[in-house]
């Protein structure tokens, strides 16, 4: 039987860089000795007080059809977050509220882009964008960054990167895999191409609140991007809530508007008591980011001094979230054969970071998703490894 053209364009090229997580999944399932660190899943529970809020939802009844752009509680509490980060008029009726950044990602692809549309991306992307693009029928136009000034985006090169078909930016900032913050100057620049060529900015703030030294900038917060600027986020990281599959997207009224015809065709609204639990999320935000962001600076120094020294290899430290970027070059593998034989000689699994683009070849990327005890061992699994290339 025949199938659409969509199937083929969901196909996405790092796809197969998450197979090495499966396995180590399955081999953890036989009981094998197996770490972990493949995936960006907190190894943290979601906090008791969020947990009760949807168990007193769904005790209460909470389990019938709901707005399909979000509870207005919830995104009026969403638009006040973005408020006090940003600084700038935010309404609920600029809050769709998505179930989790990939699906607010997907929604604004549908909603902005049409086929043969272009939308610059600056290196290191997850892995996600081509394919969430394509599907829209739009092209990713890859702006390289280099792992010589450790992947910074390279926003001198955005502008001549720019044609006639180019739509739209799409930035991570923090960046995964990388951890890179972006600058004032560098936001400024992005900024600056945007409104000279009349495109939208789409930033993923995910782990906006992450970020280890100084404060998160949200991009809406520049001048003139408040109109033209779609801002994804979630609570995913920041909250340990990956399995509640919620977040949101901040844009636009008209925009908003679109993705809430969208949603009817598309989740028709996402369950009151996961809702329930989120506004109580946002209501503890700063505190419960600020418990998660001390976990993840501690686990990377952890990482930075397990891994000092050893031969081949070099850790690039990252200033936000829960990865960090190893460079396995010096092993004289591909970062394909390193995460592989890492993983069938040692038992820890890691993501090989090809995935991300071709500016990332050549390193793999850690989940510090484990507890510090925990990382400690992988890392000793990877220096005996190492120790046994270099022979």
């Amino acid at each position: 039987m025949r199938f659409s053209s969509l199937v083929d364009r969901l196909d996405a090229p790092g796809g197969a860089a998450w197979h090495i997580h499966h396995e180590a999944r399955l081999a953890a399932a036989r009981g094998e000795d197996v770490i972990l660190l493949s995936v960006g899943d907190p190894d943290f529970d979601t906090p008791a007080p969020i947990v009760e809020s949807a168990v007193a939802a769904l005790r209460a009844g909470d389990t019938h059809y709901t707005p399909i752009p979000g509870r207005h509680a919830l995104r009026d509490a969403v638009a006040g977050l973005q408020r006090r980060r940003a600084g700038v008029p935010t309404t609920a009726e600029n809050v769709m509220i998505v179930a989790g950044a990939q699906n607010g990602l997907f929604s604004t692809a549908l909603c902005l882009l049409d086929p043969g549309d272009e939308v610059l991306v600056m290196e290191p992307i997850y892995a996600t964008y081509e394919a969430t693009l394509a599907a829209a029928g739009a092209r990713v136009v890859r702006v390289a960054a280099s792992p010589d000034d450790g992947f910074r985006p390279a926003v001198a090169a955005l502008a001549g990167a720019v044609t006639p078909r180019t739509r739209a930016i799409l930035l991570a900032n923090p960046n995964n895999p990388s951890g890179v913050v972006m600058t004032e100057a560098e936001m400024a620049a992005v900024a600056d191409v945007a409104l000279r060529h009349d495109l939208w900015v789409v930033a993923d703030e995910v782990y906006e609140s992450l970020v280890f030294a100084g404060t998160h900038r949200p991009f809406r917060a520049l001048p003139g991007m408040a109109d033209r600027s779609v801002t994804i986020g979630s609570l995913s990281k920041s909250h340990a809530m990956t399995g509640w599959r919620i977040g949101w997207a901040i844009g636009p009224e008209a925009l908003i508007a679109h993705m809430d015809r969208l949603g009817l065709n598309m989740i028709y609204g996402l369950p009151g008591f996961v809702q329930a639990a989120a506004l109580t999320a946002v209501a503890l935000y700063d505190e419960t980011a600020e418990a998660m962001r001390d976990a993840y600076r501690a686990r990377v120094a952890v990482a930075a001094e397990g891994l000092a020294g050893l031969p081949g290899l070099a850790m690039l430290r990252p200033a936000s979230g829960m990865f960090a970027l190893l460079d396995v070059r010096g092993t004289g593998l591909t970062s394909t054969d390193f995460a592989w034989g890492l993983f069938r000689a040692e038992g820890v699994s890691l993501v090989d970071a090809a995935a991300f683009g071709p500016a990332t070849a050549g390193f793999v990327r850690i989940a510090l998703a484990a507890p510090e005890a925990r990382l400690a061992e992988a890392f000793r699994r990877i220096a005996a490894y190492a120790g046994r290339l270099a022979g």
